[in-house]
């Protein structure tokens, strides 16, 4: 009997989820939960086969709660809404065996347990599309002073840390608004994020 523990903040779709899961003849919901945090906590205590995360919770995301399990034995499977590659980055980073969007058809999600206790690893193929379509315009260095923009530092902190002057940080983020095609810092950070190219 496989086991799964299923964190999901949107309760009518706990409860389906959970539902369909336990009509299943080999697997059982052994808990339930709406953010990261319950998620990690009931993993480490009752060690669970699967974990299937919603990305966007309250508390903990589920790619922090993925972060977290990395070590555990238990194995995780995003299922989300979103298609974004930054997101898929960062939860292949965190060791995810499968990457799920919730528009798949409900069989489609018992199959990829099974296959994830078999072993096996299971992406959206609209991700892996999106992410070897995608290239990061961004020299090694504007991608630095993105990350610290991203980290919530000033122009005059930038200058500071990377050793170079404010005129310079300026112009970097010029270039980076410029490649990008967006209008303010604001932007930037929202799509370096969104592709996975800021943490």
């Amino acid at each position: 009997m496989i086991s799964i523990y299923i964190a999901e903040d949107q309760q009518l779709l706990l409860g389906a989820l959970g539902s369909l899961l336990n009509l299943e003849e080999d697997m059982e919901v052994v808990g339930k939960g709406s953010n990261g945090e319950e998620a990690v906590h009931f993993v480490k205590e009752h060690q669970p086969d699967i974990c299937i995360l919603d990305i966007e919770m309250p508390v903990k995301s589920g790619l922090e709660a993925a972060e977290e399990l990395k070590e555990t034995d238990c194995k995780t499977i995003i299922l989300t809404t979103f298609a974004r590659s930054g997101y898929f980055q960062r939860a292949l980073q965190a060791g995810v065996s499968g990457y799920l969007l919730k528009d798949s058809p409900s069989e489609e999600l018992a199959d990829a347990i099974r296959s994830t206790m078999a072993g096996k690893r299971l992406y959206a193929p609209e991700l892996m599309d999106d992410m070897y379509g995608e290239v990061n315009p961004l020299t090694e260095r504007e991608k630095e002073v993105l990350q610290l923009v991203a980290d919530g530092k000033s122009t005059k902190e930038i200058a500071a840390e990377l050793n170079i002057t404010i005129g310079t940080v300026r112009n970097y983020v010029s270039m980076i608004l410029d490649k990008l095609a967006v209008k303010n810092r604001i932007e930037a950070m929202t799509l370096g994020k969104e592709k996975g190219w800021v943490k």
